[in-house]
């Protein structure tokens, strides 16, 4: 038989752990927004300016994408199982993450 999809049964055990997880949300989207904005930020001002193109530089500005791509991939998912109580993600997903 083949994987569907994976059930994601970690705040499903206890009902006040869902709740504290829901109202967590706005904090995790002040993150995720804070991260984005950050990362943007260094992402531009790197590629924008000839003299910060050292290799120093040119390593910060990989780990930017990388810690763009990572977030990007993993938060807004958990946020969305979160709002609409959703259980599973699909394998396709999960390898992605």
């Amino acid at each position: 038989s083949s994987i569907s999809q994976f059930l994601l049964l970690a705040f499903e055990d206890r009902r006040e752990q869902t709740v504290f997880h829901f109202w967590m949300l706005p904090l995790f989207l002040g993150i995720y927004l804070a991260a984005l904005l950050g990362n943007s930020l260094i992402i531009t001002t790197i590629s924008c300016d000839h003299h910060l193109h050292t290799p120093m530089y040119f390593f910060l500005l990989n780990l930017s994408l990388l810690d763009l791509g990572s977030i990007s991939s993993t938060l807004p998912k958990a946020m969305a199982n979160s709002l609409w109580d959703k259980t599973d993600i699909s394998y396709k997903g999960c390898a992605a993450q």
